[in-house]
């Protein structure tokens, strides 16, 4: 348990808590984005956000794969496993987001399709070797923590000479998306940003390091301290971001070194290098088309390339005209505040990629916050709308 019960520690969550009332300076408001769902399920899990001043708050981001992927993408593996005879293959998160009218994966396995929820990009290798007579295509999202396993899986492929094989590639890239939101935020300067600071995503770190958010710090101003995911790791983040808030600076500062380095995981790198390259842009729920955020696959693994594999015909795209899921992934509302949340958008029956993923801020603050009073009053006035 070490690593576990150490840094959920009650006496020093309440010692922490008293050090960044102390910091807090009563005459400001502070706001920092927590970009990773993992630490917005952490906050709310452990009620972080009721052990800070009432001047501190706390903003959601985008760093949820299955939240911003657009609604285009999942109809794309829909009409892979409805009009191809193959095998998709995906994480279990993704089955029930809705694509275009209200269609999913899960419910297109309902009228027949072969798809098939994995546990890694590893199932669907092992899948497709079992049965080569069948295609077998991976559906591949998440930022770069989940990346070098869809590379090392495509080395594999070709190794093996797999014909049957191939990855549909959405992942995405972490640095891309913080510079849209700060872009978002800031117009043409700096200076307008709202945000004080971001809370850095700590698995991303351990891949990538620490050093691709320089530019943040340097460019934009604002200090980003990357944190581990248990409660402790999340206070001392807040308490460095105020401490470096106060004093005027604007450092990248690592509270997970006991798991992220400078330079990163330099192997895992250097495989995504290999296999991967840069999209001049790929489009993301919530905040639109941005350049250089994401992956596909190299010309020198080109055959492994589903989109280019598969043709397939698409619907226009369409989400739910009430849905705030792109607002609550750009920071800019909190769940309670989509008039769907709670009604009609439940994780029984989400409206919404936010509701459905593991990681998204709906179902973090309909798993942990429906019962607190100022949720239940903005579910009541809902209702009376």
């Amino acid at each position: 348990m070490r690593y576990i019960e150490e840094f959920r520690n009650a006496e020093l969550a309440k010692g922490l808590a008293g050090a960044i009332a102390k910091q807090a300076d009563h005459k400001r408001h502070y706001r920092f984005m927590e970009f990773c769902g993992g630490h917005t399920h952490a906050i709310a899990r452990y009620g972080i956000e009721d052990l800070l001043p009432d001047n501190v708050q706390m903003i959601h981001g985008p760093g949820c794969p299955v939240c911003v992927l657009p609604v285009g993408r999942v109809d794309a593996a829909i009409a892979l496993a409805t009009q191809h005879e193959l095998s998709l293959c995906t994480y279990a998160d993704l089955m029930r987001v809705p694509g275009t009218d209200y269609d999913s994966l899960i419910r297109a396995r309902s009228r027949g399709a072969d798809i098939r929820m994995v546990y890694s990009v590893d199932d669907a290798l092992k899948i497709a070797q079992a049965d080569p007579s069948r295609q077998v295509v991976f559906f591949a999202i998440g930022f770069e923590t989940t990346t070098p396993p869809t590379a090392v899986a495509i080395k594999l492929a070709q190794r093996r000479g797999l014909a049957n094989f191939s990855v549909c590639c959405n992942h995405v890239l972490t640095p891309a998306a913080m510079r849209a939101i700060l872009g978002n935020y800031c117009g043409e300067g700096a200076e307008n940003v709202i945000l004080d600071g971001f809370v850095g995503p700590s698995h991303v770190s351990a891949i990538i390091g620490t050093r691709p958010y320089e530019e943040f710090t340097r460019d934009y101003k604002k200090p980003v301290v990357i944190a581990g995911f248990e409660p402790l790791d999340v206070m001392q983040s807040i308490l460095q971001l105020l401490r470096q808030t106060n004093q005027g600076r604007a450092e990248v500062e690592n509270e997970y070194s006991r798991a992220v380095t400078a330079a990163g995981n330099v192997r895992a790198q250097q495989l995504m290098n290999e296999v991967f390259e840069l999209r001049r842009s790929f489009e993301w729920r919530g905040l639109g088309e941005v350049r250089r955020s994401a992956l596909k696959i190299r010309q020198q693994f080109i055959k492994f390339d589903a989109e280019l594999r598969f043709s397939v015909d698409l619907p226009t795209p369409k989400e739910h005209k009430s849905c705030e899921c792109g607002a609550v992934l750009r920071g800019e509302k909190l769940p309670n505040e989509c008039r769907l949340y709670g009604r009609s958008c439940t994780p029984d029956n989400p409206m919404g990629a936010c509701m459905v993923s593991s990681e998204g801020a709906c179902a973090a603050a309909w798993t942990y916050r429906r019962f607190r009073a100022g949720t239940m009053k903005r579910e009541a006035e809902n209702e009376q709308d």
